[in-house]
């Protein structure tokens, strides 16, 4: 019997006073039975929009069925065949403006939960069955993956599936790229990638960490190597800076350095090697989910006080709803419609302090949104001891510098044609390499378009 609940079925949290100083994660899961009673509230349309608003064409409705029977072994079947990362995009996929927002139970009410329902299904298969996919016989052809990152590891997966001897390329010394040095544990546990990388290795996939492309190999040597294509998913990772006076003081860094320590080399565990500074009050300059994944970090480091600064409005945040959600929760306070100007640095050299002007809402500019106007004689100070730089990032320019006939866009993004191609034969990409700094399951998506656009290239140059 159908379930018309006009709210979806909660999601179990941590109590946001004790999960602001831990890193465990944050929203526990669904059990079974919420898992079946959130499944019965899709109504199985013959034409399910929800499976238009997914990059990688997950049969929603399919597998949501097979939920609601407490079959969740055949949801995960149908889950992956398209999708190779469930466990990662059920978690950090923002649904709310994908697949959710084309539901039609969102008309009248909230739409399916399908985000937690894919993570239940990810997380039930893997604590009961987690079983190695197998490997597939080889068609004898190498092709190299640079990058092990969302878009990386889903193009291995899909190349290995078709027979491929697929080589991943990794610069840093664990795989997974910004899943694991991005995005926090308290939103991604880190064993949960880790699990995805052995499904690839049993699927045949050789994954060599430390291996920066353009620096230890360059892409016309991994050709001469024996590959015969190599796909670019080296993402997004060179920070972008205000270039306002005092960003050269002690206490200012990128998020993506402050995250990397904290990610990927640990440093909120004390037996950890890598030092990060542990505040009593900073500032998190930017309002996208980078933003607010540095400012969580920066309250279980310690911080007394933590505020995200934002030249817009909340409405204008591009940041998910749930994270702005969850950071308020823990106690970090937003300073919207505010733009610093200067970083104040005491007699040391250290951050003293964040000089900030008031903003007002002019009229939209090139990217559709209302452009942030100064507002004269409004400048405050807050005191702080850290600032944290969040304002995008842009593609690395190794790759690139050393690649030739490898073109870029103004940005320094690769340019691609309609099958994920570059400028450079035999040489594709996707992801953030391409797009600049976007979405998980986007670049998900480009991996599963590319591996089957170099499947035919090389089908039709190899004849196999």
């Amino acid at each position: 019997m159908a379930n018309m609940t006009l709210v979806k079925t909660p999601m179990p949290e941590q109590d946001p006073k004790v999960r602001a100083r831990n890193f465990q994660e944050v929203t526990l899961g669904y059990t079974a039975e919420m898992a079946m009673e959130e499944a019965k509230r899709c109504l199985g349309c013959k034409n399910p929009k929800c499976v238009e608003g997914c990059p990688v064409n997950v049969r929603i409705p399919e597998f949501i069925k097979h939920v609601q029977e407490g079959d969740f072994k055949a949801a995960y079947e149908v889950i992956t065949s398209t999708n190779a990362l469930p466990a990662l995009s059920g978690r950090v996929c923002p649904q709310e403006t994908q697949c959710e927002c084309k539901c039609v139970r969102g008309i009248k009410g909230e739409p399916v939960a399908i985000g937690r329902l894919e993570r239940f299904v990810a997380d039930w298969y893997r604590e009961n069955i987690n079983a190695m996919p197998e490997k597939v016989p080889s068609n004898g052809i190498q092709v190299a993956v640079v990058g092990s990152g969302p878009a990386g590891l889903t193009c291995a997966s899909d190349l290995a599936k078709r027979g491929y001897e697929v080589s991943i390329f990794e610069a840093l010394h664990t795989a997974g790229g910004v899943l694991v040095y991005g995005i926090p544990e308290f939103r991604l546990p880190k064993a949960i990638v880790a699990n995805e990388v052995t499904k690839l290795e049993a699927q045949g996939v050789k994954v060599m960490t430390n291996m920066v492309i353009g620096r230890v190999l360059t892409i016309d040597e991994l050709f001469d190597m024996g590959f015969k294509a190599v796909f670019v998913g080296s993402g997004a990772g060179l920070p972008m800076f205000m270039n306002i006076p005092g960003e050269s003081l002690k206490g200012v860094m990128s998020a993506n350095e402050y995250l990397t320590r904290t990610n990927l080399m640990k440093a909120y565990n004390p037996d950890a090697d890598t030092p990060v500074i542990h505040s009593k009050a900073v500032a998190v300059v930017g309002g996208g989910n980078v933003a607010m994944d540095a400012a969580r970090c920066a309250m279980r480091l310690g911080a007394e006080n933590v505020y995200v600064v934002y030249r817009r409005g909340e409405a204008e945040m591009p940041a998910r709803l749930e994270e702005q959600h969850h950071a308020k929760e823990e106690g970090i306070e937003f300073k919207t419609l505010c733009n610093p100007v200067e970083i104040l640095g005491d007699e040391t050299g250290r951050v003293c302090g964040i000089k900030c002007i008031r903003m007002e809402l002019g009229e939209p500019d090139a990217s559709g949104r209302r452009r942030p106007i100064e507002v004269p004689g409004s400048e405050f100070v807050l005191d702080v001891d850290t600032v944290i730089m969040s304002l995008g990032t842009s593609p690395n320019p190794l790759i690139r510098s050393t690649t030739p006939g490898l073109d870029t866009n103004r940005k320094g993004c690769l340019i691609v044609d309609e099958n994920e191609m570059t400028t450079r034969e035999g040489v594709f990409a996707g992801g953030d390499a391409v797009t600049g700094a976007a979405t998980v399951i986007l670049a998900m998506g480009a991996g599963k378009k590319a591996a089957e656009s170099m499947d035919k290239y090389l089908r039709a140059k190899h004849g196999k």
